[in-house]
C-alpha cells in the first residue's frame, strides 16, 4: 500500500503541471486520466492488491485524487472554452467570405451540346468513331478513290502508310461505320474532332470539330434535308435568320449543295470572316451518292438518304461574335471567362 500512496503523490504532482490551453489538450487530459481506459480506473483495479484492513482508508485516498483530477479538469475546460469564446468574438463575422473559383463550360463544347440537343429532338441519336482511321472508312468507301483530286482538300497527316493510317479529315468515318452495321434506318448525328494540314489563320486550324448527320430510309428526298436543316438554323439562329442554298460538289453526295446563313458579325456588311460577302458558309449538304451506299452493302434502288456536315467553330463565331478561331485553342483564360455564364 505505500508503494501505491507514492505512486498517487507522483500522479498528482503530475497532473498538477499538465499543461492544458486548448481544446485538443483538453481532450488528452480527459482520455489520459478520467477516460474508460484512463489512469484514475486503472487505480480503482488495484483495489483487489490492497490488504482488507486497509482497503477504507485507500478508498477514500483514491476518491480524493478522483475529485483532485477532476477539477483540474473542470477548471481547464472553463478557461478553454472562455479563451475560444473570446477568440470567436473578435472574428467579424460582417465580413464577405473567400470566392469559390468556378470553372466554365468551353464555348465549343457548349454549342456542341446545343447542336446535338437540337437533332435529338428530331429523332437523331448520337454515333461515335475513331480518330485515327485507314483509308477506307476515310476516303474510298466515300468514292474518293486513290489519287481523286478531292482529297487534295482534304490532305492530312499520316500515322503509317501501306497500309494507309491517318488522322481522319472528317466524321463521315462514323458515317460508313454506321451503313456497314446493316441497320436500318439510319439516322445519326456524329460529333467529334477532325485534323487537317491547313494553313493557320482566323478562319482554319490544323483541327478543328465537326457535327455530321446521315438520314437513310426509304423515299428519303432532298426536300427532307431542306426541312431539316431550315429547322436546324433557325432553332439555333433565330427565325429571323437568312439561308441560301447554292450547288456544290461533293464526291459522296449528289446532287450536293452548301447551305450559308447571314453574317451575324458584321450584320452583312462584309469582314474577314465573311470573306466580305455577307455570307458565312455553315455547312455541306447532299443526297448520298449511289456508290457510296453500295460500298457498304445497301441497296441503292430501294433506299436513299441524305448527309450533312458542318464545323463546330464557325458556327460558334457566329453565335458569340469571335471573329478569329485561334482563340478556341489558346487556353486564354480571359477569353474562357467571358462564357462562364453559359450554359
Amino acid at each position: 500500500m505505500e508503494e501505491l500512496l507514492s505512486q498517487l503523490e507522483a500522479y498528482r504532482q503530475e497532473i498538477a503541471t499538465y499543461p492544458i490551453t486548448n481544446a485538443q489538450q483538453l481532450e488528452e487530459y480527459r482520455i489520459k486520466y478520467l477516460g474508460t481506459k484512463g489512469l484514475v480506473k486503472g487505480l480503482f483495479g488495484e483495489m483487489k492488491n490492497v490488504p482488507g484492513d486497509k482497503r477504507k482508508e485507500f478508498g477514500q485516498v483514491l476518491n480524493d485524487f478522483k475529485q483532485f483530477a477532476e477539477e483540474k479538469y473542470n477548471t481547464a475546460k472553463e478557461t478553454t472554452v472562455s479563451s475560444e469564446a473570446a477568440t470567436v468574438s473578435q472574428i467579424d463575422l460582417s465580413l464577405p467570405g473567400n470566392p469559390t473559383q468556378f470553372g466554365t463550360r468551353h464555348p465549343i463544347n457548349t454549342v456542341r451540346k446545343r447542336i446535338i440537343d437540337i437533332f435529338n429532338r428530331l429523332g437523331f441519336a448520337v454515333a461515335d468513331g475513331p480518330e485515327i482511321e485507314d483509308d477506307w472508312h476515310n476516303f474510298t468507301a466515300l468514292n474518293l478513290p486513290e489519287n481523286h483530286p478531292a482529297r487534295d482538300m482534304q490532305d492530312t497527316f499520316y500515322i503509317h502508310q501501306n497500309p494507309d493510317w491517318l488522322l481522319r479529315t472528317h466524321t463521315s468515318n462514323v458515317q460508313i461505320r454506321e451503313m456497314e452495321k446493316g441497320q436500318l434506318p439510319i439516322r445519326v448525328i456524329c460529333p467529334g474532332r477532325v485534323y487537317r494540314n491547313e494553313t493557320i489563320s482566323a478562319r482554319a486550324h490544323c483541327f478543328f470539330h465537326q457535327v455530321e448527320g446521315l438520314y437513310i430510309d426509304e423515299h428519303v428526298s432532298f426536300a427532307d434535308l431542306k426541312q431539316t436543316l431550315y429547322f436546324f438554323v433557325q432553332e439555333l439562329f433565330g427565325k429571323d435568320v437568312k439561308v441560301r442554298f447554292r450547288p456544290s460538289y461533293f464526291p459522296f453526295t449528289e446532287p450536293s449543295a452548301e447551305m450559308d446563313v447571314s453574317c451575324f458579325i458584321c450584320g452583312g456588311k462584309g469582314c474577314r470572316v465573311c470573306k466580305h460577302t455577307g455570307w458565312v458558309e455553315i455547312l455541306g449538304c447532299g443526297m448520298v451518292h449511289p456508290k457510296v451506299l453500295e460500298n457498304c452493302g445497301i441497296d441503292s434502288e430501294k433506299y436513299t438518304g441524305y448527309a450533312f456536315g458542318m464545323g463546330i467553330e464557325r458556327i460558334t463565331m457566329l453565335l458569340y461574335g469571335i471573329n478569329d478561331l485561334r482563340l478556341f485553342s489558346e487556353n486564354d483564360i480571359r477569353f474562357l471567362r467571358q462564357f462562364q455564364g453559359a450554359v
